[in-house]
């Protein structure tokens, strides 16, 4: 029996190949306008909001990006000498802390260390790439310049774009809504107002999580007087997107500097180790349940997933696009599980109504 396939749907498949085909050629092309996109999504809620307040949607764009860029500036003037301080020392120290690992195995574990012995190899090895990499980042290459300047042009292009979506935003989603086809708009709008709960759901609330475990782990280890406090607790917030590896690389770096910085006063190390167990117990049991909430349906192993997928794919374009094609994903899924579980319920309740027939 064949089976007759619309030409909307061949259409349909046909766009969406060529959609994946050009993120996969152009991912790193298309990050300023995904992560453009993405800003002028999340703002869209402020910007409605200020246009009820009597702003034109103009006036409202105007007012939101002076406001975050006034408030990235005053970021920058505050973080960032003492981030750039902090990333410099960890620079030149690496080499030096790789050495005194060497030199320490060496003086314990002579038999492991030996001439030609694998671990001395890759010790050697591996200390000769820091040193060369720290040489590169601090020696002001042309690459740094050039990489410098890339990262200027992202950060304007996504600005740029950014603006520009959020001023037409709401006329972007009306074309939208007028090109649906009749009879599958309402389920697609239903699925439409589904994803958008749980993306903007999950998403705002990793971005309040991370920024509260950032703060609190940089003030507590930079009130102990650990080094590279503020890096630390800065990386371990913006990597607590993705399930543990915030907290868990937060506490292998912490501990580790602690070691180094502290050998000796052991109560002052196990008091750093304790900083992290104590960040993620209290985010796990009292934060992510109260602000992200039990309605954001994304298992930590689906999203690793997505991330990984993602990533490997698309480069940083698909890890940008990963979160909100998980909740997509998941939505769907979810939506014909309930349909197929809602069937089956409404054929075993025919059957029960049924007259039996002796």
């Amino acid at each position: 029996m064949l089976v007759m396939v619309r030409p909307r749907t061949i259409w349909m498949l046909a766009g969406l190949v060529l959609a994946v085909m050009l993120v996969g050629r152009l991912g790193n092309v298309l990050a300023p306008f995904v992560l453009g996109t993405a800003l002028a999504y999340f703002l869209d809620p402020l910007a409605d909001r200020l246009e009820r307040m009597g702003f034109s949607r103009g006036w409202a764009v105007a007012v939101i990006m002076l406001v975050s860029l006034s408030a990235m500036v005053a970021a920058a003037l505050w973080l960032l000498p003492t981030l750039i301080a902090q990333v410099r020392q960890a620079v030149e120290a690496l080499p030096r802390a790789v050495r005194s690992g060497f030199d320490f195995l060496t003086m314990h574990f002579p038999e492991m260390m030996e001439d030609g012995g694998f671990l001395r190899q890759f010790i050697t090895d591996l200390s000769d790439r820091i040193r060369l990499t720290a040489l590169m980042l601090l020696g002001g290459t042309v690459s740094t310049v050039i990489s410098a300047v890339g990262t200027i042009f992202i950060f304007i292009a996504t600005m740029t774009v950014s603006i520009y979506m959020l001023y037409d935003w709401d006329r972007i989603v009306q074309g939208v809504n007028k090109r649906l086809p009749p009879g599958q708009a309402p389920l697609i709008r239903r699925l439409a107002r589904d994803i958008d709960g749980v993306m903007t759901g999950f998403v705002r609330g990793q971005v309040i999580v991370g920024g509260l475990l950032a703060t609190f782990y940089s003030t507590v280890l930079m009130a102990l007087g650990l080094n590279y406090g503020l890096l630390i607790g800065i990386a371990s917030g913006l990597l607590n997107f993705i399930p543990y590896l915030g907290s868990f690389s937060g506490f292998i770096l912490a501990t580790g500097v602690a070691l180094v910085q502290f050998w000796g006063d052991w109560w002052r190390v196990a008091l750093v180790a304790f900083i992290f167990v104590f960040g993620q117990v209290v985010e796990g049991n009292f934060v992510t349940p109260r602000i992200v909430g039990d309605s954001v349906k994304l298992h930590p192993v689906f999203l690793l997933l997505s991330l990984a997928v993602g990533g490997t794919l698309f480069g940083f374009a698909g890890l940008l696009l990963a979160v909100p094609l998980a909740a997509g994903l998941g939505v769907i899924v979810r939506y014909f599980d309930a349909e197929y579980r809602a069937s089956i319920r409404r054929r075993r309740t025919r059957q029960l109504l049924q007259p039996r027939v002796d």
